[in-house]
């Protein structure tokens, strides 16, 4: 299955796709993707990440909130965020709009 993705910003909206189980270990997350079969797992904060994407409207919500939570500077809370959520786009995991 060809994935196509496309460039993650501050602005961009993103949901879960369909086809992803969620299964909490302890306080990290499995992902299992229906499609592919494939399992996918999120250390505590791309754990919190997943937890907030539901939550708020753009993925600039999501920083904001993150750096509420963690003692990072914004800057490397913003490049780990967006990372992440291409990694997920990528692996089918998550819609960006």
């Amino acid at each position: 299955m060809t994935v196509t993705t496309q460039s993650v910003t501050l602005a961009s909206k993103v949901v879960a796709s369909d086809d992803v189980l969620m299964q909490a270990v302890g306080d990290e997350v499995v992902l299992l993707d229906l499609a592919s079969e494939r399992y996918f797992g999120l250390d505590p904060v791309g754990t919190r990440i997943w937890e907030l994407l539901p939550e708020r409207e753009d993925l600039a919500a999501i920083h904001l909130a993150l750096c509420d939570e963690f003692a990072a500077e914004p800057s490397r809370i913003e490049q780990d965020l967006l990372s992440l959520v291409q990694t997920l786009s990528e692996a089918g995991l998550v819609k960006v709009a």
